[in-house]
Parts: structure tokens; sequence; C-alpha cells
């Protein structure tokens, strides 16, 4: 079956138009639960300064939530800013090279892209193992498990390689 050039992989029916899909649903569900572990990690803080100045009593856990929650998000939310093209990119070189240099520039962007976010999903994915085997907690006055805290990291490091691949595949890397 021939595919028309000008139509975006996104679109074509088959296994590569497929993947890119799923990963672009992926990359919105876990932009929507980025979303609600910011809005979490807030009401954290609003929680937090309400019982220390309005009640005057001390508080225990909600700075640790808030950096676990907010970093979640960052981590979770990488995979939709990729796909949605909202990093921070210098593209002065690529954009006054134009035609074929800058898309092999895009892709070796990309594969380094992917390389550094593979190895961080794998050690990551290693890191979170051996603290829930492990048994490993924040060693804090709250003293919550830490792998809990770790799986934002493996999982959006991962979804970010995939990403990746989502957009080479796409034709945009």
């Amino acid at each position: 079956m021939a595919m028309a050039i000008s139509q975006p992989l996104s679109r074509q029916a088959g296994l590569v138009g497929g993947y890119i899909r799923l990963m672009d649903r992926l990359s919105r569900v876990t932009a929507y639960l980025a979303g609600l572990l910011f809005i979490a990690g807030v009401l954290a803080v609003c929680q937090m300064v309400f019982v220390r100045y309005v009640l005057g009593m001390s508080t225990s856990w909600q700075t640790e939530f808030t950096v676990f929650s907010i970093t979640g998000a960052m981590l979770l939310g990488s995979p939709y800013v990729l796909m949605t093209g909202g990093h921070v990119a210098i593209t002065l070189v690529p954009d006054a090279l134009g035609g074929r240099a800058r898309q092999v520039m895009r892709l070796i962007a990309s594969l380094v892209g992917l390389g550094f976010c593979a190895a961080l999903a794998y050690a990551s994915w290693i890191y979170v193992h051996e603290a829930w085997a492990g048994g490993w907690t924040t060693g804090t006055v709250w003293n919550p498990p830490l792998w809990p805290a770790l799986m934002p990291m493996a999982v959006g490091a991962t979804l970010l390689a995939l990403q990746y691949v989502a957009e080479i595949l796409r034709g945009e890397g």
C-alpha cells in the first residue's frame, strides 16, 4: 500500500500510525495527570500556609509532598511538551540551513534526546525497584515510602523516550 507523501504519518493506517496515535494519547493522558499533580502541590502549599500562619501549628508533610507532586508533574508532562513543541529550542542554525541539513540536524538532536531519555528511564526503573524492594523511606518526619515519589521519573522518562520515537517516525525528529 503506497502512502501519500503529504499525509502525516500520524494520520496513516498501519503499525507506525497506530504507534504515533497511541503515544499522542498517552502523552495527553499524562499531561492531565501532571496538571492534577500540580494542583495537588499548590493546594498542599495553601494548606501549609493556613496551618502555619493562621492556626499557628507546625506542618510535617506538606513541603515534601509539594516537592514530589510538582516534580512528578514536570516529569509526567514532558512527553506532551515534546509532542506539542512546547519545549525551549534554539533553531537559529537549522532554520538558516533549511532543507535536508535541517532535517538531519533535527534527527540527530532527536536521537541524542532519545538516547538520554532511554538511559534515564533504564536507570530510573532500577532505582524505583531498589527503593520498593528495599523498603526505602524518605527519612523525614513524615517518612513515606520513597518508591511512589520516584515512579513519575521512571514513567515520565520512559514515555518521553517513546514520544521521541513517535516524533522521529512522524518525521519531526
